[in-house]
């Protein structure tokens, strides 16, 4: 569970200091296997303690539709911290979940099916030409924060549910909204939804 959302195609920096999750990222690494990322609709990234609670700890609820997070990268620079770059993966709907004694949520999913890549329309190439300029102005002001960028490579510059991922990952909005779009199974309607959202916040076409 985390305070944000993981779109397919989406890259992700996570700082792993947790005992459940560095529980979680060991052994996902030495299986080759992915794990499951959600937005939290209630309470925090971190497990807080809750005196009044019946186990203790502060209640943790996340929506029932996440992504899955493939490891590209690994760091280990000092005891007790991974450092890890994620590639968001498929879809999938939580089935049913519980949550282990040191809080690490384990769910029982179905995986979506891939999206199919549909062509960018004439009538919202001004998104998708946007994007490529926001990419090139970030590469010709500093060159060396390009891998530190949520838009990596490979680029998908005629894929509506590409360009619209991208756009909903680098946009100010709020992670319910990015829950939202998400999750839509339409990638022709999530693009026209953030052509819109461009308007309102007038981002230049």
């Amino acid at each position: 569970p985390l305070g944000t959302v993981l779109f397919p195609d989406g890259w992700m920096p996570l700082r792993i200091f947790e005992v459940r999750y560095l529980d979680m990222i060991n052994r996902c690494i030495k299986a080759g296997a992915p794990f499951g990322v959600v937005c939290l609709t209630e309470g925090s990234e971190v497990r807080r303690i809750d005196p009044d609670a019946p186990t203790g700890f502060a209640r943790e609820a996340f929506h029932p539709v996440g992504t899955l997070a493939r490891i590209d990268q690994v760091e280990r620079p000092q005891a007790g911290l991974i450092l890890i770059r994620c590639r968001g993966q498929q879809r999938f709907h939580i089935r049913s979940s519980q949550q282990l004694p040191h809080g690490l949520w384990m769910g029982d999913v179905t995986l979506d099916t891939p999206e199919p890549r549909v062509p960018v329309p004439e009538h919202l190439a001004s998104a998708r030409d946007a994007l490529r300029r926001v990419l090139d102005n970030l590469h010709e002001r500093d060159p060396g924060t390009m891998n530190d960028l949520p838009l990596q490579p490979p680029y998908h510059w005629d894929d509506s549910g590409w360009v619209a991922n991208r756009w909903a990952e680098l946009l100010p909005l709020p992670a319910e909204l990015k829950q939202r779009l998400m999750v839509l199974d339409n990638p022709l309607l999530r693009l026209e939804l953030v052509s819109d959202l461009l308007d309102r916040m007038g981002v230049e076409r």
